[in-house]
C-alpha cells in the first residue's frame, strides 16, 4: 500500500509528508511494533505500553529501514499517518489487507492448550500446497494478530491466525480482524480459569471462534471434549468432529507411542485410511494432528498429501516439548512455555512413554515443574493433584520449584512418596544446582512451567550442558 492508503483506511492524517509524496511512497516492508524488528520499506507503529512509549523508538527504526509510522501524535524522525488509537489503526488495516484478498482462506484456531502445536502442523502442511502465513511464536492476541495479517503477500493462499482470550469478547473481535472460514476448537481447559471465573465461563468464550463462521465455513470440533462437542450448535458452518470418539468423522485408532514418545495411529477420514507416524513427542498431538487433517481437508488437499506433509512436521515453535540429546545421553524435554492442568498432564504422561530406551532399557525420568499460574480458587488443588499425578505415573524423581508450586510436591507426598523422590526448590538456580550434581547418562528430565515462571530458561540452561558434572557458573539469558 502507499502510505496514503494507510492514512485513508485508518482515518489517519498525515504529517511531516504532502499529499503527493504520501501517495507516491510504497509501504511494502516489515510491519512491526518492535524497532527492532523494522525493515526496509516497513512501517512502524508506535504502541504505548506499560513500560515504555513507542513513539520514542521512531528513530531506531527508521535506521533500520522503516519509511513510515503510524502514531498518536506528531513525530519528526520519519512521515507518519496519526490516528486517534493505534489498536484500532492495527485492527483496521490488518482487516483491509485481508479484504484485498478475496482468494485468501483464513483458518482460526483457539483452545485452552495445543494452539501452536495446532498451528504449527497445520502451517506445515498447507505449506507443501501452496503459499501459507502462520504466526511466529504465539502471537495470538489484538496486537499479534493484526502482526501476522500484515505478513500476507500477494500470492499467499492460506492465513492461520491463533486465536486466544483472557475475557469474553476477545475472540470475536480477532474474527472481526481476519473473519475466519474454518475454525479449529481443540479444548475448553482450565487456563485462565482465574481470570474468567469457571471453565463453563472459558467455553462460551472460545466459542466466540464458531459463532463467526459463515455458513459456507466449516467448524472443526474436537469429539473427545464435551464443550467442545456441546459448540456445534452454537455455528451456522459444517461441523466436523475429531478425536477418538465412534462417531468422529476424523479419526485415530490404535495409537501407539515409540520409545521417545512419538505416535503412530492409524486415521480414519471421508477420504479412506491411512498409517500415520508423527515425529513430535507426546500422544498429546494425536488430537492436534486431527485437526490439522481436518482443517487441511476442508482446504482441498487431498488425504495422500496431508500424510505426507505430517510425517515430515518437525517442533517449529520453541519450548513446546523440545527435545535436546546431550553428548552424555541425557535426554532435555523443554515445553515450560505454558502450562495448565490439563498440559501437565499430557507431558507427564509423554515422559513416561520416553522412560525407556529403544533396547527396553529403563531410563531415570525427571520431571521439574513449576507453576500454573491463573488458576484462581483452583491453584493449590490442581497443583496438589499434579504431584500425586507424579507419584501415580512412577515418574523417579520430582522437583518442584516456586513457592506457588509447593503443594506439587506435598500431594506427591501425601501420595505415597518418600526420601528424595520429591523435593522443594525455592528456584531455578537452586534446581539447576541439584540437576548439575545428580543428572545421570540415560537420564530424561522434562521442564514444565507457567511462561512466567521462567523454566524454559533453565531447561535451555541444562540442555546447553555438556555433562552432569558442569558447573553452575554459566549465564543465564534473559527474555529479551
Amino acid at each position: 500500500m502507499t502510505l496514503a492508503e494507510v492514512a485513508e483506511i485508518t482515518g489517519g492524517r498525515l504529517h511531516g509528508i504532502d499529499a503527493a509524496a504520501a501517495a507516491a511512497l510504497v509501504v511494502d516492508g516489515p510491519v512491526v511494533t518492535d524497532s527492532r524488528e523494522a525493515g526496509p520499506g516497513g512501517l512502524y507503529v508506535a504502541r504505548v505500553g506499560e513500560h515504555a512509549d513507542g513513539h520514542a523508538f521512531v528513530a531506531p527504526a527508521k535506521e533500520l529501514g522503516a519509511v513510515a509510522a503510524m502514531t498518536t501524535r506528531p513525530v519528526e524522525d520519519l512521515p507518519c499517518v496519526v490516528v486517534d488509537d493505534i489498536q484500532d489503526g492495527l485492527a483496521t488495516l490488518a482487516r483491509a489487507v485481508v479484504d484485498r484478498h478475496p482468494d485468501l482462506t483464513v483458518i482460526g484456531i483457539t483452545g485452552s492448550s495445543g494452539k501452536t502445536s495446532t498451528k504449527d502442523l497445520l502451517a506445515h502442511v498447507l505449506s507443501q500446497a501452496a503459499p501459507t502465513v502462520a504466526p511466529v511464536g504465539s502471537l495470538n492476541s489484538e496486537v499479534g494478530v493484526p502482526l501476522t495479517v500484515f505478513r500476507v503477500t500477494p500470492d499467499t493462499r492460506y492465513l492461520v491466525a491463533e486465536m486466544g482470550a483472557r475475557g469474553r469478547g476477545h475472540i470475536r473481535y480477532l474474527t472481526t480482524i481476519a473473519p475466519p472460514r474454518i475454525g479449529l476448537e481443540l479444548n475448553v481447559g482450565s487456563a485462565h480459569v482465574g481470570e474468567f471465573g469457571s471453565r463453563e465461563a472459558i467455553a462460551v468464550a472460545k466459542a466466540e471462534l464458531v459463532e463467526a463462521l459463515p455458513t459456507d465455513g466449516v467448524a472443526v470440533l474436537n469429539a473427545d471434549d464435551t464443550a467442545v462437542r456441546a459448540m456445534a450448535a452454537k455455528t451456522q458452518a459444517r461441523v466436523v468432529l475429531v478425536g477418538t470418539a465412534a462417531d468422529a468423522e476424523v479419526r485415530a485408532d490404535d495409537v501407539t507411542l515409540d520409545a521417545q514418545g512419538r505416535p503412530s495411529f492409524r486415521l480414519t477420514t471421508p477420504q479412506g485410511t491411512a498409517d500415520v507416524t508423527l515425529q513430535l513427542h507426546g500422544e498429546h498431538h494425536v488430537a492436534n494432528a486431527l485437526s490439522a487433517v481436518a482443517a487441511a481437508l476442508a482446504c482441498g488437499l487431498d488425504l495422500d498429501s496431508t500424510v505426507r506433509a505430517l510425517a515430515t512436521a518437525t517442533a517449529a515453535s520453541r519450548w513446546r516439548m523440545e527435545v535436546t540429546e546431550r553428548p552424555d545421553g541425557v535426554t532435555v524435554v523443554n515445553d515450560a512455555y505454558n502450562a495448565n492442568p490439563e498440559s501437565m498432564r499430557a507431558a507427564l504422561k509423554a515422559l513416561v512413554a520416553m522412560s525407556r530406551a529403544d533396547d527396553g532399557t529403563p531410563r531415570r525420568t525427571w520431571a521439574v515443574l513449576g507453576s500454573m499460574l491463573e488458576l484462581g480458587e483452583e491453584s493449590t488443588t490442581e497443583h496438589d493433584a499434579i504431584g500425586r499425578l507424579a507419584v501415580r505415573l512412577n515418574i523417579s524423581r520430582l522437583v518442584v520449584v516456586g513457592e506457588t508450586a509447593r503443594p506439587m510436591a506435598t500431594g506427591a507426598q501425601h501420595e505415597g512418596s518418600w526420601g528424595q523422590e520429591a523435593v522443594w526448590v525455592p528456584d531455578a538456580d537452586a534446581a539447576y544446582d541439584l540437576l548439575a550434581e545428580t543428572l545421570a547418562p540415560g537420564d530424561v528430565v522434562l521442564f514444565k512451567s507457567s511462561r512466567d515462571a521462567g523454566l524454559r530458561w533453565l531447561g535451555d540452561k541444562v540442555a546447553g550442558d555438556a555433562g552432569p558434572t558442569a558447573g553452575a557458573g554459566g549465564t543465564e539469558e534473559d527474555a529479551t
